[in-house]
């Protein structure tokens, strides 16, 4: 089904608004007798017209008119419009251009007169029950679409009362006009087809259905009934304080994020300037900021015209390169840096002793150089966190293997978890395939990662060596989790990392520690890495690395076992372990 069939246009709007007003109408203008003798005597009981204005109708219209077709009887109650039909009569008069705005205001009777002359197919006997019935209809037209679309006042005009048209919006009442002809027809897709129209009025100017919605009574009454109940805004408001409640950190969970926050102040910015002679120049003193600069490194061949170099530290042709390329400006201009405000001892003791459980010395990194597609995963023991950067065959020309789809699928990773979570680097093409390894594998996606790349200079990458159309400018990681782990510390970091690119498919850092946190003291896994990926309390996993190290006596022991045709060796803690 459509999604827009849900959608409530805004002339079923007004059709239910009709409904709530409860005007009951008769759809084909048909009234037998003694709804009419009814709405008579309810007249002479009831209205303000008096003999005076009986007497006016007979000296201007005529004797013999009023004596003859349009004088009203019992007899001639059939040729009586009724008030829908003078409804009709009013919205065809407003709508055909036979009104100008330049006449209003217009009294009833001067408007019953005009429809008495207009050529219609209808009769309009010249009586006081027309008048009444007009000015019926007219204030049933004023309460429907209210005043913004017919604005009609009662004035006294002699001993009388009659009702004056203030205003009528001509163009709003066209568009009234396609709606009620649409309800009154017999044919049930006429409806359907007037919400696809576009409704001209005068002749020239076409207005949208939706522009009724500008009515300021029709919002007063939808704002009105869509307004929730007392005990709607009660559940509301018990569900709003628990959401806070739920949202907001405890004092464990502030308590830490400050245990994993530097202290020293040890992160500095890049300054926007880049080299600190444009830092003095913009800053219009003799001293740079504390932030990181840079300096141009010139050689004999550079040439200043052509300005800066596309990949920077990048650039594979560093030393015949006529670009300009730069390197950190390291000269220390004696700036003192204030650290930060510490947690107080006592509370510190107390929170890792007794709130928090403290992460037990990681261990030295270890590494064992396999081929990951026919490594027996199972001799490693679980792990609760893994992170797998993939060769994944992208149709381009790299440094390094690739493994199929196919391969990629087959890996056997649910042998190294029970709980835990896994990210998975993956590039454009395989964004979908990375998904569907997660589902092989036993996972469900949590959440992504996303890297956005920048160059030496800390400016975003617009140019660089990978992509088919667009040169790419991050990369995502996808976030999978298996069963219910425990131990993590949830909500510390964001989900996008802004890291310099250094070598080919080498990922930023600040990813180790994003995970480090997460997980503290957990065993971690690398898989696909290199010598530059080993770190203290991970085992990496790749084709790229120094043999074999391991500290950890059973993965020994399981790895011996299986591979006896190239048996490692124990390697010892350091004495401080």
């Amino acid at each position: 089904m459509d999604p827009s069939d849900n959608k409530v246009t805004t002339l079923e709007e007004l059709k239910l608004l009709k409904n709530k007003l409860q005007i009951r109408r008769d759809r084909f203008g048909r009234r037998d007798k003694d709804t009419i003798n009814e709405n008579e005597s309810s007249f002479f009981r009831n209205a303000n017209l008096s003999a005076s204005v009986n007497n006016e109708l007979i000296s201007q219209v005529g004797p013999s008119s009023m004596s003859s077709t349009r004088t009203y009887s019992p007899e001639s109650s059939s040729k009586e419009p009724s008030n829908i039909e003078y409804e009709k009569l009013v919205r065809e008069y407003f709508t055909n251009n036979l009104h100008s705005k330049c006449t209003f205001p217009i009294e009833s009777y001067e408007l019953l007169k005009r429809l008495a002359t207009w050529q219609s197919v209808r009769t309009i006997p010249f009586t006081k029950i027309s008048l009444y019935n007009l000015e019926k209809a007219l204030r049933t037209l004023s309460n429907i679409w209210g005043p913004n679309v017919m604005l009609i006042k009662e004035k006294q005009i002699g001993k009388s009362k009659r009702l004056v048209v203030e205003k009528v919006d001509i163009e709003k009442f066209g568009v009234i006009n396609v709606f009620e002809s649409s309800i009154e027809s017999d044919d049930p897709s006429m409806l359907d087809k007037s919400l696809q129209l576009t409704t001209s009025v005068n002749g020239s100017k076409k207005r949208k259905i939706e522009d009724l919605t500008d009515d300021t009574a029709l919002k007063e009454i939808n704002e009105l009934l869509d307004k929730p109940s007392f005990k709607e805004v009660e559940e509301k408001q018990s569900l709003y304080d628990l959401c806070i409640m739920l949202d907001k950190k405890s004092s464990k969970d502030k308590l830490i994020m400050e245990m994993f926050r530097s202290t020293n102040n040890s992160f500095r910015e890049f300054c926007v300037y880049g080299t600190k002679v444009d830092c003095r120049k913009q800053r219009r003193t003799n001293r740079a900021c504390n932030r990181l600069h840079f300096r141009p490194m010139l050689r004999s061949h550079t040439e200043l015209d052509l300005g800066d170099c596309s990949y920077l530290n990048t650039c594979h042709r560093m030393d015949t390169c006529k670009y300009v390329h730069y390197e950190l400006d390291d000269d220390e201009e004696h700036w003192t840096y204030e650290k930060r405000r510490q947690i107080p001892p006592a509370v510190a003791n107390y929170f890792w002793l007794k709130v928090f459980t403290p992460p037990k010395k990681v261990l030295p990194p270890q590494w064992i150089n396999c081929d990951v597609r026919k490594f027996e995963f199972s001799i490693l023991g679980k792990f609760t966190v893994i992170m797998a950067d993939p060769p994944w065959d992208i149709h381009m020309t790299l440094p390094y293997g690739t493994m199929t789809d196919d391969e990629m699928k087959a890996m056997a990773i649910s042998d190294l978890q029970d709980d835990g979570l896994i990210f998975l680097w993956v590039t454009g093409r395989a964004m979908e395939l990375g998904r569907e390894c997660l589902a092989i594998w036993g996972y469900e996606r949590a959440d992504e990662l996303v890297w956005i790349k920048t160059n030496q200079l800390q400016r975003l990458i617009r140019t660089g060596r990978t992509g088919h159309w667009l040169n790419h400018s991050k990369e995502h990681c996808l976030v999978g989790i298996k069963g219910n782990p425990e131990g993590l510390n949830w909500g510390l970091d964001c989900d996008v990392l802004v890291g310099e690119v250094r070598e080919t498919s080498r990922k930023p850092d600040e990813v180790y520690g994003l995970i480090d946190r997460l997980a503290p003291g957990k065993r971690k896994l690398e898989i696909f890495g290199r010598q530059h990926n080993t770190r203290p309390g991970w085992m990496t996993l790749g084709n790229q690395l120094d043999d074999v190290r391991l500290y950890e006596n059973d993965v020994f022991e399981r790895f011996n076992e299986r591979y006896p045709e190239k048996p490692c060796r124990l390697t010892q803690l350091p004495a401080d372990y």
